[in-house]
C-alpha cells in the first residue's frame, strides 16, 4: 500500500516562506534552494515548498482548496496557539470556534494557504 509521506506546496518565493516556516515548525529546513525548500519532520514527513517561478514548474491549478492540518492534545492547546499565532501575526481566516470536532481556527501563510489547528475528533 503507498502512504504519502510528502506535502508540497506553491509559493511564490520559497526563500521567504521558509522563514515562515521556519520559525512555525521551529526547525530549519532539511535543503533549501532559491526554487524549492523542504522541511523534515519528525514524524517521517517531508514537507516543501516549491516556487511557481520555477523554470519546470507546471500547474493548471489555481486558488487553495485545502489545508494543512495541526492535531493537538486538546483545546487548550487550541486556544494556546491561536493566541501565540495571532501574535506572531499571522492571518487569521477562521476565528477560534467550536466545530462539530471541537475547538479550531484557521491561519493563512504568506501565500494564502490555510493552516488550521484542532484536536482529534472525540
Amino acid at each position: 500500500m503507498l502512504s504519502p509521506n510528502l506535502i508540497l506546496l506553491y509559493v511564490e518565493d520559497p526563500l521567504a516562506s521558509a522563514r515562515f516556516y521556519t520559525d512555525l515548525l521551529d526547525r530549519e529546513p532539511a535543503a533549501a534552494f532559491p526554487s524549492y525548500v523542504a522541511f523534515e519532520l519528525k514524524n517521517g514527513l517531508t514537507f516543501s515548498l516549491w516556487s511557481t517561478a520555477a523554470k519546470d514548474f507546471i500547474s493548471s491549478g489555481t486558488g487553495h482548496r485545502s489545508e494543512i492540518a495541526f492535531m493537538v492534545k486538546d483545546d487548550a492547546e487550541v486556544e494556546r496557539l491561536y493566541t501565540a499565532w495571532r501574535e506572531r501575526g499571522l492571518t487569521i481566516e477562521q476565528e477560534l470556534k467550536t466545530a462539530v470536532f471541537g475547538r479550531t481556527f484557521v491561519a493563512l501563510d504568506p501565500d494564502g494557504h490555510r493552516l488550521r489547528v484542532c484536536r482529534p475528533d472525540d
